[in-house]
């Protein structure tokens, strides 16, 4: 390292250099995080084709000091979402957070019928644990209150590029076709940002033939 004295002041540039370009490298993966907006929840793993590890990591930590993201559990973040009415941070998406974990870990998940229904508000009970199946180990997360857990079993639905889908195909598949209604189709539909359907259509046309149906019907006005 080189250094100019004066008689006053000490510089050292590559100090400064290295400063600006941590900086710059914050600037870029809050962008991106920004850029997927509110409620997304990520880990280091999701800027790993842009950034060295060590910078990510620097840059995440940093962020977080600022007040800019939130750190939910090590290695895990979201960028809040916020409620004008409570005047404070609303808690993380689990789904978001269970997709999160899936992606840092390279594995594929699906969940559970029971917590498909939560997360699509078809069932009235207050859950106290969001179980996904995974081809990785059985893992288990403490999310404020909320308990996430992965089992190792057998996948069955599996290979939607969407989550949404995996979560409707679940949920339907847990009501079972005699228990589809129309409560349960305005339910869904209420759920959906009407911009998915197409997509939701497309990523879900192998599905058993009763759950397409069904699917059809929930993204009837969408099409």
């Amino acid at each position: 390292m080189i250094c100019f004295f004066s008689e006053k002041v000490v510089y050292f540039p590559e100090i400064i250099w290295f400063g600006k370009e941590m900086k710059s490298i914050e600037n870029m993966v809050l962008s991106r995080i920004y850029g997927r907006g509110k409620g997304f929840v990520f880990s280091s793993a999701d800027f790993i084709d842009e950034f060295r590890d060590n910078n990510i990591d620097k840059a995440l930590s940093e962020l977080t000091k600022q007040g800019k993201i939130r750190r939910i559990i090590r290695g895990l973040y979201d960028y809040p979402k916020y409620s004008e009415l409570l005047q404070q941070p609303l808690s993380p998406d689990i789904e978001q957070i269970a997709q999160a974990l899936a992606r840092k870990f390279r594995w594929r998940i699906e969940p559970s019928g029971d917590t498909a229904l939560n997360l699509l508000k078809l069932s009235t009970q207050v859950p106290g644990r969001y179980i996904y199946h995974s081809d990785g180990p059985n893992r288990s997360y403490e999310i404020g209150n909320t308990t996430l857990e992965f089992k190792k079993t057998v996948l069955k639905e599996i290979g939607f590029k969407y989550s949404i889908s995996g979560l409707i195909v679940a949920a339907l598949k847990s009501l079972g076709k005699n228990h589809i209604d129309e409560n349960v189709i305005t339910t869904l539909q209420n759920q959906i940002d009407p911009k998915m359907c197409s997509k939701i259509l497309k990523d879900t046309k192998t599905v058993t033939g009763w759950i397409y149906d069904a699917i059809k019907q929930i993204c009837k006005d969408e099409r």
